[in-house]
């Protein structure tokens, strides 16, 4: 090693500028910008190729198929319209380390993200959000997207009360929720400023925040083959839901922020959220506004007889094989699960849930302690309605019913498949879900 303070002085002066230029050149990138910063090295794209750590772990994957792929430098670039917004905005003015922590002014990508580095600070959003937006953080940990039903029926087909106890579940439990499930149950951040992860991750428009999300890039990303695709009539032999197709609805102009940010009311499962929209605010009056509505407004709830057929699948093996009742399209009538929660009709559609007693033999758990407390086929509000079905219109001449009462017609029970019965579930299913067949709950007369 030289001794510097030995060196003639114009040698001293001439290793010193040479340091100089080093640290200079170090904090710069191929084009000469200087990277010596969270915002210069996350603005230069030349910067972030030259920096960036290649992915470990697998994509996210879901029922909308694999998520699309960004490379980790695109996922992390701040650039565009949408860049030039964020500087405008509030949230720029907090500085990059006000909400990621970690360190700013330096070119070193260790010391960046060293310590208490959050790359997804909204992951801590009852601290980093709260002091602008505290009434949704208050009531977020309730709330539909922070997961809060879902974790409820994990818990207690565990064994174990409700949501409160989740945190008592196996560790590799909650890993396994963790590592799948909020793969779209997410925080702030997955809606506002990222794309969820089932759409490749990373930020979605230069880090702009977006106060309405969009609902196709966003909403139909993780509401895609239970909600989304419904409503835009993707599924073979479907039609746009009459909502998208007459009236242009998109998500936001039913479904509220208060509802999706949650009200802080605990509730026992999704439906009984006060805030979730009702058929009746828009279209009231309908009690006795046709024969139809007259006969049957009191028996099932609107889907039974507005919506077409819709998606299903089941029995998931959590990060294992996935869906072992790989994904099909179905229509089936069942008694309402949660009568105590959407009231004044006995039957309503249900839809076939992903639920099996070995859902988390992967992580742990070889079978749930009480999975027959909840049914395997959930109370379900399709978002494909239409005014006319293959179930209402019937062709001239026939009756009213013909497409959906059964009737027995030389031995065979026509339109029998309309309804959930007893025979149509798995033999591990029975103890959770008998209860919501048909079977002795129909007319006797339309078995003669």
């Amino acid at each position: 090693m030289i001794a510097l303070n030995r060196l003639p002085k114009s040698a001293f002066l001439f290793c010193l500028a040479i340091v100089c230029l080093l640290f200079i050149s170090c904090a710069k990138d191929p084009s000469g910008a200087r990277v010596d910063s969270c915002e210069g090295c996350h603005t230069s794209y030349a910067q972030l190729q030259l920096v960036y750590t290649p992915d470990t772990a697998a994509p996210a994957g879901g029922c909308g198929g694999d998520a699309p792929h960004y490379e980790p430098y695109d996922r992390v670039f701040m650039g565009g319209q949408g860049y030039d917004a964020f500087k405008e905005s509030g949230h720029y003015k907090i500085g990059c380390t006000g909400c990621h922590n970690g360190k700013d002014k330096t070119a070193d990508k260790t010391k960046a993200h060293g310590g208490d580095f959050l790359a997804h600070p909204s992951s801590s959003y009852h601290t980093k959000c709260n002091a602008c937006h505290q009434t949704i953080t208050d009531h977020f940990k309730t709330s539909i997207h922070n997961g809060f039903g879902q974790k409820r029926k994990v818990t207690m087909r565990s064994g174990l009360s409700g949501p409160d106890d989740f945190d008592k579940l196996p560790a590799h439990q909650i890993e396994g929720y963790t590592n799948n499930c909020a793969t779209c149950h997410g925080t702030c951040g997955n809606c506002h400023v990222v794309r969820p992860a089932l759409g490749g991750g990373g930020l979605a428009n230069g880090h702009a925040f977006t106060k309405k999300p969009d609902m196709v890039s966003v909403c139909v990303t993780c509401h895609s083959s239970r909600g989304g695709h419904a409503y835009m009539g993707v599924a073979s032999g479907t039609q746009a839901d009459v909502h998208l197709k007459k009236a242009g609805f998109k998500c936001m102009d039913c479904h509220s922020g208060s509802e999706l940010h949650g009200s802080g009311e605990k509730v026992i499962q999704r439906y009984a959220y006060k805030e979730l929209p009702k058929c009746d605010k828009c279209h009231s009056g309908k009690q006795n506004s046709n024969m139809y509505h007259s006969v049957h407004y009191d028996d099932f709830n609107c889907q039974v007889c507005h919506s077409q057929n819709y998606n299903n699948c089941g029995s998931c093996h959590v990060h294992g094989e996935g869906a072992r009742i790989p994904s099909y399209m179905d229509y089936k009538i069942a008694m309402n699960p949660i009568p105590d929660i959407k009231t004044g009709f006995k039957f309503s559609l249900v839809r076939r849930t992903l639920a099996a007693p070995d859902n988390w033999e992967k992580f742990g758990v070889s079978q749930y302690a009480n999975f027959d407390i909840f049914p395997t086929y959930n109370f379900t509000t399709p978002h494909n309605i239409l005014r006319w079905t293959v179930r209402t219109q019937v062709a001239e001449g026939a009756s009213c019913s013909a497409n959906c009462h059964i009737r027995n017609e030389g031995g065979i029970l026509v339109n029998k498949k309309n309804f959930l019965f007893k025979e149509n579930l798995l033999d591990w299913e029975k103890g959770a879900t008998n209860k919501i067949a048909v079977d002795d709950k129909l007319p006797a007369s339309w078995f003669r």
